[in-house]
């Protein structure tokens, strides 16, 4: 999967990558067919300090993106929130496939029994 990761007012250290690295990882698990991942990570002073640090994340799959955005007072809060949401995202697209699939057999199996 290809990453691309940038800042706004934020110095990027080996930590704070490795902690991104970590979480794009497990969600890379969740969905094998991840084609990209886009990471924003910004710190606004203007903001309230209780929302300075805002992490953005937009993740390429097969049909629409995924995209969470979260401002925390720490970055690795906002962080992990994104990842968060975005796992999320991902279960609901895969509990829809799924059920899809068994709503399918159910009623091809109904058609069957009734002729």
């Amino acid at each position: 999967m290809k990453l691309i990761l940038s800042t706004h007012n934020v110095t990027l250290t080996k930590a704070i990558e490795d902690h991104i690295l970590a979480k794009i990882d497990k969600l890379e698990h969740f969905d094998r067919w991840t084609i990209d991942a886009r990471v924003t990570i910004e710190h606004d002073d203007t903001r309230d300090p209780a929302q300075a640090f805002g992490c953005s994340m937009r993740v390429g799959v097969r049909g629409p993106d995924l995209f969470a955005e979260d401002h925390e007072a720490d970055l690795y809060a906002a962080i992990d929130a994104v990842a968060k949401k975005i796992e999320q995202q991902i279960r609901k697209r895969h509990n829809k496939t799924k059920a899809k699939k068994h709503t399918d057999a159910a009623r091809s199996k109904e058609r069957r029994r009734s002729t």
